[in-house]
């Protein structure tokens, strides 16, 4: 079949969404607006600002300072019309950080902002991730250190706490790029070279096998370093980190100032927490599902000082996280805190039962919407049984019957019935 100039295949074409991505029906469009509602709350109780910017940027700014793997492997990329190489955004920190270099020179600081962005990553789809996905975007620029990487993290912990969330569903694992490069510097003493690769082997330690482990140490460490590292790859709380290399950085004195607080409880020192895109430069971590059927980091943000400095700007602070809704969503299953969506948000079906009484059904059911009341009404005549199959189908809690002057309004969860001809106090106190 030839279409606008194109040749068509009269081959079946599959109804399942592009791999990766997903198809939002109501009822999961219901639960992405309910996690988004409540992102946007906890933002403003912040004074965070909401942004946005373009779906597509320069593969230019990603190679600056994402990382290889993302530029390599993960990035949906193409040549425009106008011989530009463009991406679809795999991540919303580069864009936040151009913008923020347009306007910072003349903007109060610090500066918050949020934004929950449409995502595209070319990746293996599994559980908990997919090559499409929202993510809720946090960030701080032109803050005092230490005092906004403890606001940035109270943020996320008040978020999973406000989904019901609380110290025994997850923990805040937490590092130091400061104490990371002292360990390269000054213990194992190795070249820029070797820190790079040493970053991506401590990122992987937990996942990878032992001997798997070994085998890429081995590639870069002599016998004296490798110890050093396995020692420091061992360490599991604040105390021992703090002494093993004995140096003051901003992770110390963050605990100290936090120590009498709620954050305390949820924080846990983890070495092996360095987070993979380069652009990070000093505190760093990642939120983790306590769960046993869930292990896994759900979350991920740090500390970045340089990262207007590719667009020849002189360094700002930043910190943030990114959390995307697909983690959270299995994160609140696994802990049954996700409310029931099932429930359509339009809570009232409206039916009449004859066609003399269609004037009165759109009556009553705009006086509803007016006294500010979700409302569908039925567009036909349709008899008193199948009304009430229509709102079972259809999970209605309320459903209303015009069979003649006056109609019955029935609570189908509690199984009450109020006859009137018009919507009084009795039934807004059902609604209620």
């Amino acid at each position: 079949m030839l279409f606008m100039g194109y040749l068509v295949s009269m081959t079946q074409i599959s109804k399942s969404p592009y791999k990766g991505c997903r198809d939002l029906f109501p009822k999961e469009k219901r639960e992405q607006d309910y996690l988004f509602s409540k992102m946007k709350e906890i933002a403003s109780l912040y004074a965070y600002e909401p942004y946005d910017g373009p779906m597509l940027e320069l593969v230019d700014l990603y190679k600056a300072k994402s990382g290889e793997e993302l530029i390599n492997d993960q990035i949906y990329s193409f040549t425009d019309r106008g011989n530009r190489f463009v991406a679809i955004r795999p991540e919303m920190t580069p864009t936040v950080a151009r913008m923020i270099a347009q306007i910072h020179r003349a903007t109060p600081k610090p500066m918050r902002w949020y934004s929950i962005p449409n995502l595209m990553r070319y990746e293996r789809p599994q559980k908990g991730r997919l090559r499409e996905h929202w993510q809720f975007n946090c960030d701080i620029f032109g803050g005092p250190e230490v005092l906004s990487e403890m606001e940035v993290l109270e943020l996320v912990k008040d978020l999973l706490k406000h989904f019901g969330a609380n110290e025994k569903h997850f923990s805040i694992l937490i590092n130091d790029r400061a104490i990371v490069n002292e360990l390269f510097l000054n213990v194992l003493k190795v070249d820029e070279q070797t820190s790079y690769k040493l970053y991506k082997i401590i990122d992987k330690s937990k996942k990878l096998p032992y001997e798997k482990l070994e085998a890429l140490m081995d590639d870069v460490l002599s016998a004296e370093q490798k110890s050093n590292l396995k020692k420091y790859l061992a360490l599991d709380n604040f105390k021992d980190a703090f002494e093993f290399l004995n140096i003051e950085s901003p992770l110390k004195q963050l605990v100290e100032k936090v120590e009498d607080t709620d954050l305390y409880k949820y924080l846990k020192y983890d070495p092996s927490i360095v987070r993979g895109l380069d652009y990070y430069t000093g505190i760093v971590f990642e939120v983790f599902d306590l769960h046993p059927d869930n292990r896994r980091a759900i979350c991920g943000g740090g500390s970045y000082a340089n990262l207007l400095e590719i667009f020849k700007e002189s360094p700002l602070p930043g910190v943030g996280f990114g959390l995307g809704d697909v983690t959270l969503k299995d994160f609140l299953i696994t802990h049954e805190l996700m409310p029931d969506f099932n429930q359509p948000d339009d809570a009232i079906l409206v039916t009449f039962q004859a066609s003399e009484f269609e004037s009165k059904a759109l009556k009553i059911s705009r006086e509803f919407r007016e006294s500010g009341f979700g409302v569908e009404s039925n567009l036909k005549p349709i008899n008193v049984s199948k009304a009430f199959q229509l709102a079972e189908k259809k999970n209605y809690s309320y459903l209303v019957l015009i069979e003649d002057e006056q109609f019955v309004f029935k609570d189908l969860v509690n199984k009450k019935e109020i006859r009137s001809n018009s919507i009084n106090d009795e039934i807004l106190d059902l609604l209620s």
